[in-house]
């Protein structure tokens, strides 16, 4: 059985493939696809299979997809994004891979944020390849909040559009553990996961900061025309100002909240506290 990972130079790509190593997989059934293999030399030193694969090269795929049993599609993320994903599930017909795995968004054919569209337009065409599918919706990391903790600590706030939205995020880490049970599983039907892990406010998340942290931080709830002029005024990156506000909304709307006990059951353990989280990214 042979597993692909495209992105595998990011974060997720790298932990999945560690998880199926742990999990016993023979380094050389496992293809790592990346834009620049300079970036994973060390999966090579280990025996992954490195091959080469550009969104922007569409002729480039079946090469990469050569001998693939299971793909995992890791999403990219943005206008036209589903475009990209195109070359690979139709390289993926053509070599006749057996089972895709995809990486979109919870709620994604319901939910108003602004990833949600490309998302579902994915899971639409692997949907219409005929090839068997897991669609994994996933919530927010909870790195999506960790990795801004300097910001947090230097003003004392997490200021957000988002009121009292609940998130369903969970570990990065975690969701690897998911992704490559859902890969090494035995059950090759299709089917779509809601997953997310417990979830929190941002006003819970600025009160597990404080307490982590011994220091005082406070949320601050504002509207979603106060955060993009926020944003603008800080230059922030014209996509983060774009989105940041209509995706704050989002989750005001309950849209990055999942019910669904999937995660859970398929980690098979419990999840990464939110405050073990935050520990290990200070």
């Amino acid at each position: 059985m042979t597993f692909a990972i495209t992105g595998a130079s990011g974060g997720l790509g790298r932990l999945t493939i560690e998880e199926l190593l742990a999990a016993g997989t023979p380094a050389d059934q496992i293809v790592a696809i990346v834009r620049d293999p300079a970036k994973v030399t060390d999966l090579a030193e280990r025996g992954v299979v490195v091959r080469q694969g550009d969104y922007s090269d569409r002729a480039a795929w079946p090469a990469a997809l050569e001998g693939v049993d299971r793909l995992l599609l890791i999403s990219v993320s943005g206008p036209g994004a589903s475009t990209s994903h195109s070359s690979v599930i139709d390289a993926a017909v053509q070599v006749g891979v057996g089972h895709i795995a995809y990486t979109s968004i919870v709620n994604a054919d319901h939910s108003s944020h602004p990833l949600a569209p490309e998302h579902f337009k994915t899971e639409q065409l692997i949907a219409a390849s005929g090839i068997p599918f897991t669609i994994l919706r996933n919530a927010w990391y909870h790195e999506v909040y960790t990795y801004l903790l300097p910001g947090y600590l230097e003003t004392g706030e997490v200021v957000a559009a988002t009121g009292d939205g609940r998130i369903s995020g969970a570990a990065r880490a975690d969701f690897a553990a998911v992704t490559a049970k859902v890969l090494l599983s035995e059950d090759t039907g299709s089917k779509t996961y809601e997953l997310g892990g417990p979830s929190f406010t941002l006003a819970e998340l600025a009160q597990v900061i404080s307490e982590v942290t011994g220091r005082t931080i406070v949320h601050r709830d504002v509207t979603a025309e106060e955060l993009t002029a926020r944003l603008t005024a800080a230059g922030a990156h014209p996509m983060l100002i774009e989105f940041g506000a209509a995706g704050d909304t989002s989750i005001r709307k309950g849209e990055m909240y999942t019910d669904s006990d999937a995660f859970a059951r398929l980690l098979g353990r419990t999840p990464k506290p939110l405050a073990e989280s935050i520990r290990a990214a200070l």
